[in-house]
C-alpha cells in the first residue's frame, strides 16, 4: 500500500532538556514514509550542539541550524520551505508523540472528503518531570468552556472559543501552501492559522490521545495576557483579519463575542493599547452589551487589575 510522506517540521527553542526525547518520539513512528526537518531557532541552551548529534546518529533528519532568533512563525516557514510531503505536522521539541500518532492520523484522513484540510485529536499535558497533568478536552469540559467539540466548518466557533490543541494537528500541505505559510508578522501562529484555514478547508477531529503536551513555565502560553504581552496584540490583528472573512451575522456575532472577550481581558491585564483597539473594533461589529460599558468605566479606576486577574485564574483555571 502506497504511504503518503508526512513532513514533521520539529521547532526547537530552549529545547535542550527535552530535545532527545521528543526527535526519537518521531523517529520512533509506527508509519513508514516520515520527512524529518529540524529547526533550532538560534537556541542559548546548548539545543544546536544536540541537534548536530542527533543529525549524526539518525541520518534521515534534515536540519536548519538559525543564525538569529526569528519567533514560531518564521522558524516554521524556513521548515516549511524544505518540506515535501502531502501532510504537515508543527511539532514542538518538548512535547512527545505516541508511536501510532502518525499512522492513524493518516488512516484517518484517508476516510475523509478532499474538502477536510486539518484533522486534530485529544492530548494528555504533561508537566517538565513527564508526570501526567491533564487531557486537553476533559479539562475543557469540566471547565464549562465547552460542550462539544466542533468539526467541519469550524470558523464561526474558532472565533468564539478555544478548542483545538495545535500540537495534535495534522495538515494537508495545500492548506498551508493556499494560506502561504504563517503570518510572519504576527507573534504566534495557531489562531490566525485557525481562522484562514478554517475559512477555506473544514476541521475533522479523531477522538484519540496521541500526543504529550508539555506545559511549562517557558512556554509561549504562560505569557498570555500578561502587562506588555505582544500576543495580545496579535490577536488584534488576527480578529481584523478575521472581520473582512465574516460572511453573515452568525460569523459576526461570533466575532463579536471574541472582540469583546478579548477587550476584558485587556482591560484586567492591564494592555491599556490593546483595550482600546478592541473597543474601537467592537463598534464596528454591531450591537455592544450593556457590561461593555462597564468594564469601560471599571477600568478607569485605580485597582491592581492584573494581579486581581491572576489570582481569578490561579482559582479557577488551574
Amino acid at each position: 500500500m502506497n504511504q503518503p510522506l508526512v513532513s514533521v517540521i520539529c521547532l526547537c527553542y530552549n529545547h535542550k532538556p527535552f530535545l532527545r526525547e521528543a526527535v526519537e518520539s518521531v523517529v520512533r513512528q509506527t508509519y513508514g514514509n516520515i520527512q524529518i526537518i529540524l529547526v533550532d531557532d538560534a537556541s542559548t541552551d546548548g539545543s544546536a550542539q544536540l541537534v548536530q548529534q542527533l543529525v549524526t546518529e539518525y541520518k534521515q533528519i534534515q536540519s536548519i541550524l538559525l543564525p538569529v532568533n526569528l519567533g514560531n512563525c518564521k522558524a516554521f516557514n524556513q521548515g516549511l520551505a524544505l518540506a515535501t510531503g502531502d501532510f504537515i505536522i508543527d511539532f514542538a521539541t518538548d512535547d512527545v508523540m505516541k508511536p501510532e500518532r502518525i499512522e492513524k492520523q493518516v488512516d484517518f484522513f484517508s476516510q475523509q472528503r478532499p474538502s477536510v484540510g486539518v484533522v486534530f485529536t485529544d492530548a494528555i499535558y504533561i508537566d517538565v518531570e513527564g508526570n501526567q497533568i491533564r487531557s486537553h478536552f476533559e479539562y475543557l469540559k469540566e471547565k464549562k468552556l465547552i460542550d462539544r467539540i466542533p468539526t467541519g466548518n469550524v470558523f464561526p466557533d474558532v472565533l468564539t472559543t478555544y478548542f483545538i490543541c495545535s500540537p495534535t494537528m495534522m495538515i494537508r500541505r495545500e492548506v498551508l501552501i493556499a494560506l502561504n505559510g504563517y503570518d510572519e508578522s504576527l507573534a504566534y501562529e495557531d489562531f490566525d492559522f485557525w481562522v484562514r484555514a478554517s475559512r477555506l478547508y473544514k476541521f475533522a477531529f479523531l477522538d484519540e490521545t496521541l500526543t504529550l503536551v508539555r506545559k511549562s513555565s517557558g512556554s509561549m502560553s504562560a505569557g498570555w495576557y500578561k502587562k506588555g504581552d505582544p500576543q495580545l496584540h496579535s490577536t488584534y490583528l488576527i480578529c481584523c483579519k478575521a472581520k473582512g472573512l465574516c460572511r453573515n451575522e452568525v460569523e459576526l456575532s461570533a466575532l463579536r463575542h471574541r472582540v469583546l472577550y478579548e477587550f476584558r481581558q485587556a482591560v484586567f491585564s492591564e494592555n491599556k493599547t490593546e483595550a482600546k483597539q478592541f473597543a474601537t473594533l467592537a463598534k464596528t461589529l454591531g450591537r455592544i452589551p450593556f457590561s461593555f460599558s462597564l468594564v469601560r468605566a471599571a477600568s478607569w479606576l485605580p485597582l491592581p487589575w492584573s494581579q486581581m486577574r491572576s489570582f481569578y485564574h490561579r482559582i479557577f483555571y488551574r
